[in-house]
């Protein structure tokens, strides 16, 4: 069961990504990460009688989770616009070895060597997906890759500290602690900065609600996939590469973009390495 929740975590984690760049067409980065964060708070706000009973201790390490996740987002975001996609796709794809090292050192998973054969799989399928060939040589400060890396290292965290979280709360309480306390950093993250955020437009932009309808319910389902003590991290974080598959059909069907045969080639071949990471 977990396998199928941890996938369909992956395919709302890929029709974000669209359901992203639609709604960024209107509003910007911080308008669209804050009202998208709010209206998921707000949609879950009916859990609040199942949300108490959370000692002090773990509701500290919830909102350090929900700190470094937004840090994490907004590092990433100020990467993506000053960076080629390719060269963020293929420095993105540290998360998985990030993800892959903490899972076997913190909490003590072994790599089967079915697992380190997907593993390889999924890596040179992301690699050959996010490669794209151009005549432009673009320069990229360090301090960017620097901050790619460290949006990588920060989402790989994050995980970890999921699993290791739901062994002593339920994925009820750390949806709603998790969300509450992302909507409090970005209010305050708004009060420091002093950013203009056009309220009304954003909440005009049905794009943001169709992304926090799809952030809740995959972020539930992901959850509910860490409290089953027989799910892995390891694994868990190759399933999650699924997004690529719909980021790639949507490419072609949405987007109209090229190459795609190319990628659905790349797509198997991560596809491959998730079968045989979960079967073997």
């Amino acid at each position: 069961m977990w396998i199928w929740l941890v996938l369909l975590y992956g395919l709302l984690k890929g029709g974000r990504e669209i359901v992203k760049k639609k709604s960024l067409e209107k509003n910007t980065v911080l308008e669209v990460l804050i009202l998208y964060t709010l209206l998921s708070f707000v949609f879950i706000l009916p859990t609040v009688p199942k949300a108490g009973g959370v000692e002090w201790k773990i509701m500290i390490f919830i909102a350090l989770k929900s700190l470094v996740i937004f840090t994490a987002w907004i590092l990433s975001f100020k990467a993506i616009k000053q960076m080629p996609v390719s060269l963020y796709g293929i420095i993105d794809l540290s998360r998985v070895v990030f993800a892959t090292v903490l899972g076997v050192l913190v909490i003590g998973e072994t790599m089967t060597p079915a697992g380190i054969v997907g593993l390889i799989l999924v890596c040179v399928g992301l690699v050959l997906c996010n490669t794209k060939k151009s005549s432009e040589k673009e320069k990229v400060q360090a301090k960017i890759i620097i901050y790619t890396l460290i949006s990588c290292l920060f989402n790989a965290i994050s995980g970890v500290m999921d699993k290791i979280l739901t062994r002593s709360i339920t994925s009820t309480q750390l949806q709603f602690w998790y969300t509450l306390f992302l909507v409090i950093y970005y209010l305050l993250y708004i009060l420091i900065t002093r950013e203009k955020i056009r309220f009304v437009s954003a909440v005009k932009n049905y794009w943001i609600w169709i992304l926090a309808i799809m952030f809740v319910i995959g972020d539930k389902a992901l959850f509910i996939a860490n409290q089953m003590p027989e799910s892995r991290v390891t694994v868990m974080t190759l399933i999650k590469q699924s997004c690529c598959i719909v980021t790639i059909l949507a490419g072609k069907l949405v987007f109209k973009e090229k190459n795609i045969a190319f990628k659905l080639f790349c797509a198997f071949i991560i596809i491959s390495g998730i079968v045989i990471s979960t079967i073997f």
